[in-house]
């Protein structure tokens, strides 16, 4: 209860909330942080986008919508605050599987297809991260083809 009296003590002030702390960085949030930031490399960071990564996060975290979004929220922070794209990729790296490390890539593809527009920065910032990830040319190719805008 004190906390929604000091929200609403906040509002009528002018003040600002006290920083919430970031989520712990783990491979879920890695990912997470990942696809904000192929959807924000061509500085335009679109409705569209949101969608797909809040699905996204539904379908990897069996999350309902509302946390889904709420997940995004924790994401964007982290990846606005959080380290270099190295650092998110050397986490799934030691983290998860190849299968696992395909199915992110493939999830950045759906990201960058959300919007309708193949962004070069989006484009090459998810070619990098393929790279960091460990994933294979023809592996990386496949992914992309078979990749898709969840409805």
């Amino acid at each position: 209860m004190s906390g929604i009296i000091e929200r609403l003590k906040t509002l009528f002030t002018g003040g600002e909330l006290p920083d919430k702390p970031l989520p712990e960085l783990d491979a879920a949030h890695a990912i997470g942080a990942l696809l904000v930031r192929v959807a924000k490399a061509d500085h335009v960071y679109l409705f569209e986008e949101l969608e797909q990564i809040d699905r996204i996060l539904a379908q990897r975290n069996g999350l309902n919508p509302v946390e889904a979004a709420k997940m995004r929220a924790d994401c964007e922070r982290l990846e606005h605050a959080g380290p270099e794209t190295p650092r998110f990729a050397e986490i799934l790296r030691a983290s998860v599987d190849y299968e696992e490390r395909l199915a992110v890539v493939q999830a950045l593809w759906s990201v960058v297809l959300a919007d309708g527009i193949r962004e070069e920065h989006e484009v090459a910032l998810v070619d990098l991260i393929e790279d960091m990830l460990g994933v294979s040319e023809e592996h990386s190719r496949e992914a992309r083809d078979s990749a898709e805008v969840i409805p």
